[in-house]
């Protein structure tokens, strides 16, 4: 779990270069290490400024993860290229997208090997109104998210996920082959589930004891957000048993269903976290708005939890905040980012004056940057 770091640091990005990068012709912003809010009429550019910095702080967009969508119509590349300032000293991050070729990332103008060896170096986390995929679709979604907190702070985590799905596909097309030839041979299966079962066993424990961890802070967020008003709670779900033997006797138990399904059917591929309001699900019996505030206090969470784990405080990108909350809860939200437990903010919204207007209330030093049809003003 988090780091025994006593020391915070901050991490700014002080420039960003946009090429070709979808509405964004070519644009060059210099940021203020506070608050910075980009403003424009709905399609004028100004989340993609956002998208861009979680393109070098995650090596992918939150929006699109097919690259070569995120490259402007008509053009065959784009570049997206920040400075960051970290410790006194300045870091150059860039990623090259380029059509039918390899994506290419650098820091310090070298390229990575594996984009996996950059995932954690400059964190930052996005709240926005695509996050209610968390909730309203399928567990698939709510792994990804578990799994890319995790891997922000520990690095064997990722390693582990990386070769348990790569093996597990291994495994499913053995399994494939033997129904396509009806045939079966459960020791061609034991190599494969030696590996599969070892990674299972710590990745549940990883994910488990990052839940308990977790939650006492989420629930502090909530009730700070909501002032009390309801309970809710995050459940780590798992059939994954706590051992190796477990796991053994499960996956054995389990052969006659992955030979009919020809899928591996047995698995930490099969979790899910269940997010409950009451002693129900939110997805069910929640209110827009209290989905919207279970959104943000869970991803406020995870930035302060990726900040103890790390010893750096995320960058905190929010996304037309407005959507689905009402203006008092906003201005509390507004209130607590300012108030000294953040680093730097990006913030967008259609409206010129009302969160600029909100964050002079509270002594903040702010920056606004109008947009419009992908050109920064």
């Amino acid at each position: 779990m988090p780091s025994k770091n006593s020391e915070i640091r901050i991490m700014v990005l002080e420039h960003l270069h946009l090429l070709h990068f979808k509405n964004h012709e070519d644009s060059d912003l210099a940021f203020g290490a506070s608050v910075n809010c980009l403003v424009g009429d709905n399609g004028s550019g100004k989340t993609n400024v956002l998208d861009a910095v979680h393109y070098l702080c995650h090596t992918k967009s939150y929006f699109n993860p097919i690259d070569a969508q995120n490259i402007a119509h008509g053009q065959s590349q784009m570049l997206i290229k920040g400075t960051f300032a970290r410790n006194e000293q300045q870091e150059q991050v860039s990623c090259a997208v380029e059509r039918g070729v390899k994506k290419v990332f650098r820091r310090n103008e070298k390229a990575y090997n594996r984009l996996a060896d950059h995932v954690g170096r400059f964190p930052a986390v996005m709240i926005a109104p695509a996050d209610s995929a968390l909730i309203q679709e399928g567990s698939e979604t709510r792994r990804k998210w578990i799994d890319s907190v995790i891997s922000q702070f520990d690095r064997e985590y990722l390693t582990q996920l990386m070769a348990y799905n790569k093996a597990l596909n291994q495994r499913n097309t053995l399994l494939r082959y033997f129904a396509e030839n009806r045939c079966w041979d459960a020791e061609a299966l034991e190599p494969w589930d030696a590996q599969l079962v070892s990674w299972a066993v710590s990745i549940r424990a990883k994910r488990a004891n990052f839940v308990e961890r977790f939650v006492p802070s989420f629930l502090d967020t909530y009730r700070n957000i909501t002032n009390g008003a309801e309970t809710v709670s995050v459940r780590y779900v798992t059939e994954v048993g706590a051992s190796e033997e477990v796991v053994y006797q499960q996956w054995n138990e389990a052969q006659n269903d992955d030979r009919r399904l020809r899928r591996t059917t047995r698995g930490i591929h099969k979790d899910d976290v269940a997010f409950d309001l009451g002693e129900y699900s939110i997805k069910k019996f929640g209110s827009q708005g209290q989905q919207k505030s279970f959104l943000i206090a869970l991803r406020l969470s995870q930035l302060a939890y990726i900040e103890k784990a790390t010893g750096v405080k995320p960058i905190l990108l929010l996304d037309d905040i407005f959507d689905k909350i009402d203006d008092k809860r906003v201005q509390a939200l507004m209130r607590w980012v300012t108030a000294g437990e953040f680093g730097q903010v990006f913030i967008t919204d259609t409206d010129l004056g009302r969160i600029p207007s909100m964050f002079r209330e509270t002594g903040a030093d702010v920056r606004v940057y109008k947009v419009k049809a992908g050109t920064v003003i």
